[in-house]
């Protein structure tokens, strides 16, 4: 007997049906921290209902602002924060309470954030973060475990990040946009997040030049003002139903998958014989063939193949009919679920920031989520398996993925929470 917090799933189906593609998590919560620069409304519509969503809504709760849930539709309203210091317990448990720097030292002139937590993928310093932070004008100390930050207010400055950082540039533009003057921000990410904020942010009042490149420039304004905007689609999630059409051997039509942000992904499964076209919003997958080995897959940062699919891929490439390599360059401590498909008959050899795969049948097994990506892994390895999987750990999984469970059952997996 299974206990409860788990996914139950019955493999062996070649997935068929479609699925409407959910608000990107990774968008969402850098627009929800900003939503403080504004004290006024702010409308996000299409907001995913994921927990990490949840737990930024009740540290803005916590700090002040008020809100309010219509359908997928999240109105935050920023008119009283009186408060600077980010909720402990929440704030610890994920990565991106992080951004909250930026926008409260812009509003408040104070922050007081936990170390961040979040997924235990490996080492993600905030020296970057707080770099481009102190070239504003804060000023740093460390209490009782907290991250305290003040400043006299900020001013612009020319910040070059020595190497790509989503949430350090998007620290840094949440800082800027209501700093007194003119910033320059050099070496920025191009991860389409970090566009997506600006996006918001210039539909909010902020004054910024380049998004999508890397390099902004960044004019500060007084305070943002009251903006609806529509949360992007997940291109994480998207990428992920098309690996669950891929190890399934099946078919599929993901409705709204934003297949602009998506070419690595798409080139990837191209390479192992999956096919696909794109018309009128549908993206529509037939996978039959889905069953060659990739001789290298790397991972890089944007528009490389993005480390947050680098699990489900291998999920994918562990049913090929060959030999495949994957080499992680982001994340050190990417392969942590690598162990969980080996119950599964996975035969996978790590060697540091390398995976070998040779692709194997894979059986169902009791197996247990350490992390976000990871999890959704196996629950794809799962659909493949011959027999019963029991995936523990749900809670990880539902950090990204508002109901994994009901879209794969809309593409025809036999699949349950437990």
């Amino acid at each position: 007997m299974y206990g409860l917090n788990g996914i139950k799933i019955t493999g062996g189906i070649p997935l068929q049906g479609e699925v409407q593609i959910q608000g990107s998590k990774n968008a969402a919560l850098p627009m929800m921290a900003a939503a403080l620069l504004n004290r006024g409304t702010t409308v996000l519509l299409g907001c995913p209902k994921i927990s990490d969503v949840f737990l930024m809504e009740h540290i803005l709760n916590h700090l002040g602002a008020k809100t309010c849930w219509k359908g997928n539709t999240l109105e935050i309203h920023g008119g009283e924060i009186t408060n600077f210091t980010v909720d402990e317990e929440a704030g610890s448990q994920m990565r991106s309470s992080v951004v909250l720097l930026g926008s409260l030292l812009g509003r408040c002139q104070s922050a007081a954030v936990p170390y961040p937590g979040g997924c235990v993928i490996g080492k993600r310093p905030i020296d970057l973060h707080l770099d481009a932070l102190k070239r504003l004008g804060a000023v740093f100390r460390e209490e009782n475990g907290m991250l305290i930050a003040e400043t006299c207010g900020l001013q612009g400055a020319v910040i070059s990040f020595p190497k790509s950082s989503v949430g350090a540039t998007q620290n840094a533009i949440l800082g800027a946009v209501c700093a007194s003057g003119e910033s320059l921000l050099l070496g920025c990410s191009k991860e389409p997040e970090v566009t997506w904020l600006c996006r918001f942010l210039k539909a909010a009042g902020a004054h910024i030049l380049g998004e999508g490149t890397d390099t902004l420039r960044i004019r500060g304004v007084r305070e943002l003002h009251d903006v609806e905007f529509q949360i992007p689609a997940d291109r994480i999630a998207a990428g992920t139903y098309v690996c669950a059409s891929a190890i399934t051997r099946g078919e599929g039509v993901l409705l709204g998958a934003p297949i602009g942000e998506m070419e690595a992904l798409l080139w990837a499964y191209g390479k192992i014989g999956g096919q696909y076209r794109y018309n009128s919003g549908k993206l529509t997958l037939h996978s039959l063939n889905a069953t060659k080995p990739v001789r290298l897959l790397e991972t890089q940062i944007y528009p490389g193949f993005p480390t947050d699919l680098q699990s489900v891929f291998m999920a994918v490439l562990a049913t090929a009919e060959g030999d495949s390599c994957i080499v992680e360059n982001i994340f050190e401590d990417r392969f942590k679920m690598v162990s969980q498909l080996q119950k599964m008959g996975a035969l996978i050899e790590v060697c540091q920031s390398k995976a070998k795969i040779r692709g194997s049948s894979l059986t169902g097994a009791r197996v247990e989520a350490q992390e976000l990506r990871g999890g959704a892994a196996l629950v794809l390895a799962g659909l493949a398996a011959r027999g019963e999987t029991y995936v523990e750990n749900r809670h990880f999984i539902e950090r990204g993925y508002e109901d994994i469970c009901r879209d794969l059952s809309h593409m025809g997996a036999r699949i349950l929470k437990d």
